[in-house]
């Protein structure tokens, strides 16, 4: 596995490269924005370690260029900034997690962990599975059974969140953090529309269930 390391710290990249290393991680490390972008890109990793005030190019806007080019690719955030408006952009913008420096190595490495095992498979793509449920992460449709669906934007990424979780109950809240940002009413029904026209695309099949008083969960089986 190859870990991508985008931080301008050289004392917290080299800390981070040698624990990843003697974990038995492939490490790359780039000291600013467009650099680690670059090497996403040219080389391509199977997870992105990324701070975000670097140079020439903010953390934000590198993840913003991730998300759109490389969807599948997991991103977790270490920042030193703690504030929840920034927590929020960055799940908005595809994060998968978000660690607050100073920080542990043992709790970054499980977070990494936790990410790389997600269920996955690769196979002229990147798919999550639930039951007879399939994401094409890279061309962005779904497919339940027979039945292949093109998906928006938000439709895509609920579900991408909704088969990260398969089997828990994700919250409205959570959705529209993740998903929306944290400039939307949180007493927006935006959540709720997004997941009917899902259903409706889906079909009589969906495997979306509501659980009352707590939010969504699809089904794994």
């Amino acid at each position: 596995m190859r870990i991508l390391v985008i931080e301008d710290e050289p004392r917290i990249l080299d800390f981070v490269s040698r624990g990843l290393e003697a974990e038995g991680f492939s490490v790359l490390g780039a000291r600013d924005g467009q650099e680690g972008l670059r090497l996403a890109e040219a080389v391509g990793c199977d997870l992105v370690i990324l701070d975000l005030l670097l140079p020439r190019l903010d953390g934000l806007s590198v993840l913003r260029t991730l998300e759109t080019n490389q969807p599948a690719l997991p991103v977790v955030i270490v920042s030193a900034r703690a504030d929840l408006t920034t927590k929020l952009n960055g799940f908005g913008l595809g994060a998968r997690d978000y660690l607050t420096k100073p920080f542990s190595f043992d709790e970054l490495l499980a977070r990494i962990r936790v990410q790389l095992r997600r269920p996955e498979e690769r196979d002229n793509g990147y798919f999550l599975r639930a039951g007879a449920l399939a994401l094409d992460v890279a061309r962005r449709q779904a497919q339940l059974g027979d039945q292949v669906v093109d998906l928006s934007d938000r439709e895509f990424k609920v579900l991408h969140r909704l088969l990260e979780c398969a089997g828990e109950v994700v919250s409205r809240e959570r959705l529209l953090s993740e998903v929306w940002g944290y400039h939307f009413d949180p007493h927006s029904n935006v959540v709720d529309v997004c997941i009917r026209r899902l259903r409706k695309k889906l079909g009589p099949d969906s495997p979306i269930e509501t659980v009352r008083h707590a939010g969504y969960r699809l089904a794994e089986a």
